[in-house]
């Protein structure tokens, strides 16, 4: 974390430059716009108002929760709290400011001899008439493009050292059940998460040797001491939802006694995977779910967005849609748009457009490609599927109100029919061209398979979170990483 700390303060003081240097461009500040002149200059007002920048940002990020060393799903949160934090560091600076400019030190009040006392110590002898507002306000928008690069960088650095199994923690799964099974396939789905699974311990002594989906039943309760030791195991996931409560603790007790950390999958983990409200009545603890009802204000923002970006995008990316249509109708294989009848908002059906990327013959109402050398894909599809050009025309159901930006991926009426009631929570929102689910590890899965992502955005659901997952979406397309 200290490491983090120095990088975030150095990112904060470059950004304080930067807007600086900006400033001497643009004429907001007088002096020299060249060579070491520019950066010998950059001293005396400006260079305390950058240092005391850092520190004010620096204790912001803190409070924010920018040092947690637990993570976020995709990580998401974080970039949330970088622009919350950038804001109110912004507020407590020109507060600052205000309250310990020299003419404020000889105030006779007594909420102002506190102020006289943070005048010595931090002495802002600054004239706020000689301060550009102009290069002060550079430096806040600087301050969060950077740092949300920087933790991009970072988050990424951090995920390929884990692919690598560089810095994993080794982890043992107790239970080999449904819910043993599902956190298996989340480690091994995600590997950047930084656990490794070493196997798993059960109650059953039938199961000892036995592979549960390729990884080995190491033994029993009794045996817990001897796995952790020999294999290194820093954390044990409690896997046991349908045990009785008394042989939970029991695993509990002495997993404590062995100073291991633990965690515990709920008994009803589908329910606390959402969003919960936690009540008493009396002394009785009852659990209820929230209201997940999006107010009038952030639909009308949101439809706002949706409508201004997919006009924006279509009106740019015209060239390509003009060649994209071009190249899927010299196919000569169907009509240029695959339409397709999807389930949106609230289960009513729409027809979702799409460039045609297979054989007409072989796209009909089946589960999509997982990937790209699925023989249903034509060549031209394969290219288009790679860098999501096929989605294109989404932004024209976009503008007819059916899909929205962002938002869960709309599926077909076959696959909606066999939801149960869990997975009908993805139909409390707008449909989207893109989710949390297609930016990531899990895009080559079933959507229906990976609900958790579609609840969490649901539940999460803002302005700010769709800015985030866009630019997120925009690096996978530069990178070539679209759904197939």
């Amino acid at each position: 974390m200290t490491i983090q700390v120095l990088v975030d303060f150095c990112v904060v003081l470059l950004s304080c430059f930067l807007a600086y240097v900006f400033g001497l461009g643009l004429g907001s500040i007088s002096g020299s716009t060249h060579g070491l002149s520019r950066f010998m200059e950059f001293g005396g007002t400006y260079l305390t108002l950058a240092l005391l920048t850092g520190c004010v940002s620096i204790l912001t990020f803190r409070a924010c929760g920018l040092y947690s060393s637990t993570k976020s799903l995709l990580n998401v949160e974080e970039y949330k709290n970088i622009a919350k934090s950038v804001m109110i560091s912004f507020l407590v600076f020109f507060t600052l400011l205000v309250f310990l400019r020299s003419s404020n030190s000889d105030v006779d009040m007594p909420f102002f001899g506190v102020v006289a006392w943070l005048h010595e110590l931090v002495h802002l002898d600054v004239n706020m008439e000689s301060i550009s507002r102009l290069t002060i306000v550079l430096s806040f928008l600087l301050i969060l493009f950077l740092m949300t690069i920087n933790r991009f960088v970072a988050f990424k650095a951090i995920q390929s050292l884990y692919r690598r199994g560089i810095g994993n923690r080794n982890v043992l799964i107790y239970g080999t059940g449904e819910t043993g099974g599902w956190l298996q396939r989340k480690f091994h789905l995600v590997p950047t998460l930084g656990l490794r699974l070493v196997g798993f311990v059960t109650d059953d002594p039938e199961d000892i040797g036995q592979h549960e989906l390729g990884d080995q039943i190491l033994g029993l309760f009794e045996d817990l001491e001897t796995v952790i030791a020999e294999h290194k195991i820093s954390e044990v996931f409690i896997a046991l939802p349908g045990s009785k409560e008394e042989r939970v603790m029991e695993i509990i007790a002495h997993l404590d006694t062995l100073g291991v950390s633990f965690r515990v999958v709920p008994r009803f983990y589908h329910l606390l995977a959402q969003q919960v409200r936690i009540e008493h009545l009396d002394s009785i603890p009852l659990i209820s779910r929230p209201d997940r009802g999006q107010g009038v204000v952030s639909a009308s923002v949101k439809r706002v967005l949706d409508i201004a970006l997919a006009s924006i995008v279509l009106l740019l990316s015209a060239p390509a849609y003009l060649v994209a249509s071009y190249l899927v109708w010299r196919q000569k294989d169907g009509s240029v748009y695959f339409r397709q009848k999807r389930i949106g908002l609230d289960g009513r059906p729409f027809e979702m457009l799409k460039f045609r990327t297979m054989y007409s013959s072989m796209s009909k109402d089946k589960e999509s490609p997982k990937d790209e050398e699925d023989p249903r894909i034509t060549p031209t599809g394969r290219y288009l599927r790679r860098y999501s050009l096929d989605e294109l025309p989404q932004l024209l159901n976009v503008l007819r109100g059916e899909m929205s930006i962002v938002g869960p991926r709309p599926e077909m009426p076959f696959i909606v029919n066999q939801y149960g009631p869990l997975e009908r929570e993805r139909l409390g929102a707008k449909p989207g061209i893109t989710g949390l689910w297609q930016i990531s590890f899990a895009r080559n899965e079933a959507i229906h398979r990976n609900i958790e992502y579609d609840i969490y955005y649901i539940e999460n659901r803002s302005l700010l979170l769709d800015l985030v997952i866009i630019f997120l979406t925009g690096f996978a397309v530069v990178k070539g990483t679209g759904a197939h």
